[in-house]
């Protein structure tokens, strides 16, 4: 079939639509045709006032987009990939990943603070439970605020001092040309990032040779590997519901090294493991991290967490 033009789902928000400014920019080069953006407003994007955790479901922030590429009113869709549920739609697949910018997990401040120096009992914004659960187990002292909205919104409540500090994913904040705005980097060693952080993802329908195609010069291997690994951890332990894990891969002289954390959401218990792999079998060491995290005790904490909140929106959790 030949395209005259080729369509990206995306979101509305500025990062989403940074990051599909710049798959557009790379699909004109390769193909020559003209691209343009259709904005789709999401269930995720809909309910700003409450807890993503407390929302509850998967595909929060894609499956307004799935449906429209499988109606093929779309050619592709664009995601940040820790917002991609590891099960797609039957139809679909994520057919490429530019290369991964830094995955950590910054703080912003208005004071300066980092996580080491925020007082006694200074209140830290997040909207994530694996962030929650690492800083309550950091810093048990700490007053975890639930904070949503757009990027920007979130890092002025701490820049104004309504909070003492956010916590957030280094890659938005860099890609929106923000990094000034960074008060400090937590490293790896400190807290584990979210299973796909600071990677982009590009779906596409499975049956489309053309676009199958084309991303194959837009893909970056490694950074698809590592990230494959990662999801394998997510999909054998989250079982359909938000809960407080963590993974991250990356090549370290020619080897797959992968952490990867499952905590309880008050922080108390956090199981944590750092293992190496072959290269080129992300699978492989996803599934051996999966079985040393269940030895280790994931599984109780996670099988708590589900009792809690049977419907996944983990409501008791956050103390509602």
């Amino acid at each position: 079939m030949e395209h005259e033009e080729l369509v990206i789902g995306t979101r509305g928000s500025k990062l989403a639509l940074w990051q599909s400014e710049y798959i557009k920019a790379r699909l004109e080069e390769i193909t020559g045709l003209p691209v343009s953006l259709k904005v789709i407003k999401t269930t995720g994007d809909k309910i700003l006032d409450v807890p993503l955790a407390k929302v509850g479901g998967k595909g929060l922030f894609t499956k307004e987009l799935e449906v429209e590429l499988l109606a093929g009113t779309v050619d592709l869709c664009v995601h940040s990939m820790k917002d991609v549920p590891t099960e797609l739609p039957d139809g679909c697949i994520i057919a490429a990943m530019p290369e991964r910018v830094d995955p950590r997990d910054v703080l912003v401040s208005g004071a300066g603070y980092d996580l080491d120096t925020l007082p006694q009992g200074a209140k830290l914004g997040t909207s994530s439970l694996r962030r929650r659960s690492q800083v309550a187990h950091l810093r048990p002292d700490l007053e975890i605020v639930d904070v949503r909205g757009n990027l920007d919104t979130r890092m002025r409540k701490a820049e104004d001092g309504e909070l003492d500090a956010v916590i957030l994913a280094s890659a938005g904040i860099t890609r929106m040309g923000w990094a000034e705005r960074i008060t400090s980097y937590v490293p790896v060693t400190q807290m584990v990032p979210a299973v796909g952080q600071g990677a982009i993802g590009i779906e596409i329908r499975e049956d489309a040779e053309y676009m199958l195609r084309i991303m194959e010069k837009i893909g970056h291997p490694e950074t698809m590997e590592c990230v494959t690994a990662e999801r394998v951890v997510m999909r054998k332990l989250e079982g359909g519901c938000q809960v407080p894990i963590g993974a991250h891969a990356r090549y370290e002289d020619g080897t797959l090294t992968m952490d990867a954390m499952v905590g309880s959401v008050d922080g108390e218990r956090i199981i944590r493991h750092q293992m190496c792999g072959d290269a080129g079998e992300p699978e492989a060491l996803g599934e051996a991290m999966v079985e040393v995290l269940r030895s280790l005790g994931a599984d109780e904490i996670l099988a708590e967490i589900r009792e809690a909140a049977p419907d996944g929106s983990v409501d008791t959790l956050l103390g509602s």
